[in-house]
């Protein structure tokens, strides 16, 4: 296989928004699946994917030679970006609040963003006489979340547009989001460089060079917006309409700053020891909303100033972290990913029925099995994103992707709707037309083999995902029963054997076998279900009793 086969099946990044995922190819390529509303896939419908699909950019009129390679994507709640190597900003989806950087209604295909085109950058714009000398603008890297779009250009400025905290001559100097589909520079950090950003529904963070020039470590954090929870990490509840330093990651702070994400009202950060440091070692700290867990601090109390997550094991470096609505996930080098939050670090799932003490929100980390696979981590970790209520995770170098969490509108990407409670592998490499047109030169058996491959594939996740769903139903209906889970020991040997389940006779054994303790609560078992059904058909009776004398009088009374 050549290399730019290979990389057209590695992924290089993702991005998760509400209900979709976008994907980008080392070969340049986006890929998106999930939710289809609003546009935010980019196919030029709002039909639903419930696996990857490649995103055309045809409409820029190039040829197949001088095709946009992409370098970075980007998603929003119901939006989606992408930037191409020549720093053109492309954006479809949802654009009431004008989050697409064009003056119009929804997009369901890839638009061109026309501002940054010929435009010079904000720090060259020093006064009039300097206009003849602009630097050409690029931009470097795109963002966005809620209803807002942010990019970084190639001298470091940030601009950001849609549904923004930003002044307004109608705010009086209070909180205020203002909507507008022209990209406005940040002017706060001119002479500097910012490195990183995100943001949630309503408030951003931003890492900031502390000099004119970044050197590596000497790195500010930022933060403003909406502050209603804490999510700005500054020690109290009021809001910002222009960046403030997190005092905690200060120039003089002994912890450098290296990723940043934020969900809806809470923010996480990961940092390491500056250097000199002996060790690698990393944290994890979270701020901000803590309501269903999601800030890993055992609490559900809100956190205003930024806290390290101590249910994390130490000797770790944590390469990347994502945040939902409702809940944060984390993975280190070694493969280890943590999630924390909404039903059991899930997110927004309520169809997870978990019995128990796996009941509930998890208030700290839970380790996350590589569930159905040899090795019980996750070989060779890239990235790890969140969406509203499903976890996206890049690994084997990129050439496999796992995700977990709510599948409705075919959000996990592995063909079906299902939820998934433990990763599921998403459907990578997807057949592209590229590879279609590769086949054709091909025979056709080799065609066929790989179609039925595909179709074989596609009914193998939809058993497994039924397989999952009845093996949760017979545990619960066990445990009801018994008083443990339901193991592989547990299936009777008829069964096991012969295929046959003869339920007199297992019944008959099973009774043999029991001792004193088992007897006893299997007779109070029978009892609660026998009480239960002589109290439903005893109010069944009432009620037909008392419906027969309404109708009696009724008919009586005439």
């Amino acid at each position: 296989m050549d290399d730019s086969v290979n990389l057209s099946r590695k992924v290089v990044a993702v991005a998760a928004g509400e209900a979709h995922t976008l994907a980008l190819t080392g070969d340049g390529s986006v890929y998106s699946w999930g939710r289809g509303m609003f546009g935010r896939l980019g196919t030029g419908s709002e039909a639903d994917e419930p696996i990857p699909v490649r995103v055309n950019f045809d409409c820029a009129g190039r040829s197949t030679e001088e095709r946009l390679r992409f370098v970075g994507v980007a998603a929003g709640a119901y939006h989606s970006l992408a930037l191409a190597d020549d720093g053109s900003v492309w954006c479809w989806g949802y654009n009431i609040y004008g989050q697409l950087g064009v003056d119009g209604d929804n997009a369901t295909v890839p638009c061109l963003l026309q501002h940054f085109i010929e435009l010079a950058s904000p720090d060259t714009l020093t006064d009039e006489s300097e206009t003849k000398s602009r630097v050409p603008l690029k931009v470097c890297s795109v963002k966005a979340g809620g209803m807002m779009s942010l990019a970084i250009d190639n001298l470091g400025a940030l601009w950001m547009w849609g549904n923004c905290p930003q002044q307004s001559s109608s705010s009086e100097g209070g909180f205020f989001l203002v909507s507008s589909f022209i990209p406005t520079p940040v002017w706060d950090f001119h002479g500097h460089n910012v490195i990183k950003v995100a943001c949630g529904n309503e408030h951003v963070v931003a890492l900031v060079s502390a000099g004119e020039t970044y050197k590596g470590e000497d790195i500010v954090c930022y933060s403003w917006g909406n502050n209603n929870h804490g999510q700005l990490g500054l020690g109290d509840k009021e809001s910002r309409l222009k960046p403030e330093i997190i005092k905690t990651f200060n120039e003089d702070s002994p912890w450098a700053v290296y990723e940043v994400a934020c969900g809806a009202f809470h923010t996480a950060l990961l940092t390491h020891k500056k250097k000199p440091s002996d060790t690698l070692e990393s944290l994890c700290w979270t701020f901000g909303i803590g309501d269903n867990g999601q800030l890993g601090h055992e609490t559900t109390q809100c956190e205003l100033f930024p806290k390290p997550v101590k249910g994390l094991p130490q000797n770790v470096y944590l390469i990347s972290v994502g945040c939902g609505l409702f809940h944060t996930s984390v993975v280190s080098s070694a493969g280890d990913v943590w999630s924390w939050g909404m039903e059991r670090g899930l997110g927004l799932c309520p169809d997870a029925t978990f019995s128990g003490t796996d009941r509930g929100d998890a208030l700290s980390p839970l380790l996350i099995s590589c569930n159905g696979l040899q090795r019980p981590k996750f070989q060779d970790p890239v990235q790890v994103a969140c969406g509203a209520a499903h976890t996206v995770l890049v690994a084997h170098d990129g050439y496999k992707l796992w995700s977990w969490g709510r599948g409705k509108s075919g959000v996990l990407g592995n063909g079906n709707t299902a939820h998934c409670f433990t990763p599921t592998m998403v459907l990578w490499p997807p057949l592209t037309e590229d590879s279609k047109q590769e086949e054709s030169k091909t025979s056709e058996g080799v065609t066929e083999t790989e179609r039925r491959l595909s179709l074989a594939m596609d009914e193998m996740k939809l058993l497994q995902s039924k397989l999952f769903a009845m093996e949760r139903y017979a545990s619960v209906l066990h445990g009801s029963i018994f008083g443990k889970p339901f193991e592989e020991e547990d299936i009777p040997a008829s069964l096991k054997n012969f295929g046959t389940f003869d339920i007199a006779k297992e019944w008959e054994n099973m009774l043999e076998a029991a001792d004193r303790a088992k007897l006893i609560r299997l007779e109070m078992s029978y009892r609660n279900m026998l009480a239960g059904v002589k109290d439903k058909l005893m109010k069944r009776r009432i009620q037909e009793i008392v419906e027969e004398c309404l109708h009696s009088s009724s008919t009586g009374s005439k």
